[in-house]
């Protein structure tokens, strides 16, 4: 059976995965990040970039690859305080894009969560496993994005195919 969805790989993205209080790292960071998400597993953007709270003390920032090089000279992960982390990760995720009608379905084969609007709203983002791998799942207009590490690229291609059927 065929499912009415579209899949697509997306370009590299700039990628920041940030830990510690999220206090010190809006100190630190000044304006240059989007607003800290209030519940987890929920991101805020700003236009520029996206900021997804993703469990505690952890978060992940996500914007255009043209960025990376402004965000990485406003975040100074080289020099920032000992209390947190900042490190790119742009290179360690590839990012597919499923859309259409029956996205939600082609997410529940892949994956445990529960993908219901009510559950999973248009800002949720969380980590879970998606056929047996790591995946970060990210409500988007229209279906999801789903990320997982770049090593695994074709093997989700294919188990996202199979899927699709």
């Amino acid at each position: 059976m065929s499912h009415d969805v579209t899949i697509t790989p997306l370009e590299t993205q700039a990628l920041f995965d940030l830990r510690g209080p999220a206090t010190v790292l809006r100190d630190w960071a000044g304006d240059s990040l989007p607003a800290f998400p209030q519940r987890p597993n929920t991101g805020s953007s700003n236009g520029r970039a996206t900021l997804m709270f993703l469990g505690p003390d952890h978060w992940i920032l996500r914007a255009d690859l043209a960025r990376e090089d402004a965000f990485e000279a406003a975040l100074r992960p080289v020099a920032a305080p000992p209390e947190i982390s900042i490190v790119r990760i742009s290179d360690t995720l590839a990012f597919f894009r499923i859309i259409g009608p029956e996205a939600g379905e082609i997410l529940s084969i892949a994956c445990p969560l529960d993908l219901h609007p009510r559950c999973f709203g248009h800002d949720a983002a969380s980590f879970t496993a998606a056929f047996g791998i790591k995946a970060l799942v990210i409500r988007c207009e229209g279906g999801f994005e789903l990320a997982v590490d770049r090593s695994y690229l074709p093997m989700m291609t294919e188990c996202l195919t199979a899927a699709a059927g």
